[in-house]
């Protein structure tokens, strides 16, 4: 025969609430004794005695005063010289002259009328000629670079020699330009383009002094 259980019997079902009230009642001693035990000790009134001195200690405040300004500065005294002097009022300067001292000074005489020569002329015949800064490799240099065989003259076939005549003044530079001999095709203008356009020369000289001189110059057109 089966013996039942009586499920109003059963203490299993309070097993987690006494299990949870003896915690309790563990944690309850346990602070009542250590409350107990510091009371005995005197821990506790010693903080609070601690509390009543920081309550009366009496914090004076305390008023920080800004520093004094800085003295003010010094004037300066400042003289004013005038500048300007009153020649009239000045008589002690005393001045030297030796009035009678007399010098020889030779007299010049000209044994030859002197020469009078117009800066305007132009000079045929000089005893340097004029040329071109640098010399005939200069010359031929610039021709090479700028002197342009016009079109023209390439489809006739023309070529030639066209020779310019012009002016080189004292300061180098170039003017009155004219053709003496030409070609056509358009060669002539190139070539007084390309003298007009030069640079300055180194003019000629008669006794060493820079006079105008006429210049007379070749340029040749040549079919490669």
């Amino acid at each position: 025969m089966e013996h039942k259980k009586n499920p109003k019997l059963d203490l299993r079902k309070w097993s987690g609430t006494l299990f949870n009230l003896g915690l309790a009642v563990s944690l309850g001693a346990v602070l009542v004794a250590f409350e107990w035990k510091a009371r005995d000790q005197g821990i506790i009134k010693t903080f609070e005695g601690m509390k009543d001195e920081w309550d009366e200690i009496d914090i004076p405040q305390t008023i920080q005063t800004p520093p004094p300004p800085p003295p003010p500065p010094t004037p300066i005294e400042v003289n004013i010289i005038p500048d300007d002097i009153d020649i009239d009022k000045i008589t002690d300067i005393k001045i030297d002259l030796n009035t009678n001292e007399q010098a020889d000074i030779p007299e010049v005489q000209l044994t030859e009328a002197p020469i009078k020569e117009d800066i305007d002329v132009i000079k045929d015949f000089v005893d340097v000629q004029a040329m071109f800064k640098g010399g005939m490799d200069a010359w031929y240099a610039y021709l090479n670079k700028n002197l342009k065989y016009p079109s023209q003259a390439k489809r006739m076939g023309i070529e030639g020699m066209v020779i310019v005549r012009f002016v080189v003044n004292t300061d180098g530079s170039i003017q009155d330009i004219e053709l003496v001999r030409s070609i056509g095709g358009g060669c002539d203008e190139v070539a007084k383009e390309v003298i007009q356009n030069s640079p300055n020369w180194t003019p000629g000289r008669i006794g060493g002094r820079a006079v105008r001189s006429r210049m007379t110059m070749p340029i040749r057109f040549r079919l490669n």
